[in-house]
């Protein structure tokens, strides 16, 4: 009730301004004024100024405006930590899968093959693997070292 007195008089007001812009002969002004001013006493004919006064002193309404929040902020966190490729693991099925897809994991920082196992890769031969000259690493020419050697008499 002292909500809808308020709107009121706040309409009454801003009329009577609108009144005095159009006696300058700002009849423009004056309209867009009192169009303004007849807003608050729309809102409270048609109840939302009582809507909105309900709204404000409800604790249980702010209580409701902070899960919203609480739900977007989950939801920014969610899209930062896809975006910085977090992504959630999935079941247990899936996650071995990625893992098998992977293959091994234990290979140096500079290497050029996995540093366990001396054995053969799928589909190459085992004198391949074991530093054959056909597909394996390029043996390294030792002269040099041997002519630095045999200067030093070792």
């Amino acid at each position: 009730m002292l909500s809808s007195t308020i709107c009121t008089v706040v309409s009454v007001v801003g009329l009577g301004v609108a009144a005095l812009t159009a006696y300058r002969k700002r009849f423009l002004a004056a309209t867009r004024v009192a169009a303004i001013s007849l807003v608050p006493v729309g809102l409270a004919m048609t109840g939302v100024i009582d809507w909105l006064t309900g709204v404000v002193f409800k604790p249980v309404v702010w209580a409701g405006f902070g899960v919203l929040a609480l739900s977007v902020v989950l939801f920014m966190i969610a899209r930062v930590a896809e975006r910085h490729g977090l992504k959630a693991g999935g079941s247990r099925k899936e996650r071995r899968a990625a893992a098998r897809q992977q293959g091994p994991a234990a290979v140096a920082p500079k290497a050029s093959a996995p540093s366990l196992g001396a054995g053969a890769r799928a589909g190459q031969p085992v004198s391949q693997a074991k530093g054959g000259k056909k597909g394996g690493a390029p043996e390294e020419d030792f002269s040099d070292i041997e002519a630095i050697l045999k200067k030093h008499g070792i």
